[in-house]
């Protein structure tokens, strides 16, 4: 499985995310039924690295949030129109 090394945030909102992708990291959301929804920050080119492989997008993958170990899948990803860039990646939890 695919490891994922992402930092848990407590700020959101559109100039937040603006100024993370700024700084060359993506904002994310992991959730799943009966959990409490995490906002996330991922360095953007390991992850725009990985998401070129298959199982990025097939198989279960390990989210590392801060030292705790998650098994997610990846539910949506939302890529710029014309730039080679991922600007928000959605996680849920297996």
């Amino acid at each position: 499985m695919l490891t994922i090394y992402a930092i848990q945030r407590t700020e959101k909102g559109k100039s937040f995310n603006r100024r993370l992708r700024i700084n060359n990291q993506c904002p994310g959301v992991l959730y799943g039924i009966n959990k409490s929804s995490i906002l996330l920050t991922l360095d953007h080119n390991s992850l725009f690295n990985l998401q070129k492989k298959t199982e990025f997008y097939k198989e279960n993958l390990f989210l590392l949030i801060n030292n705790d170990k998650h098994i997610v899948k990846v539910q949506s990803v939302q890529r710029h129109s014309f730039k080679l860039k991922l600007l928000h990646i959605d996680f849920i939890y297996i």
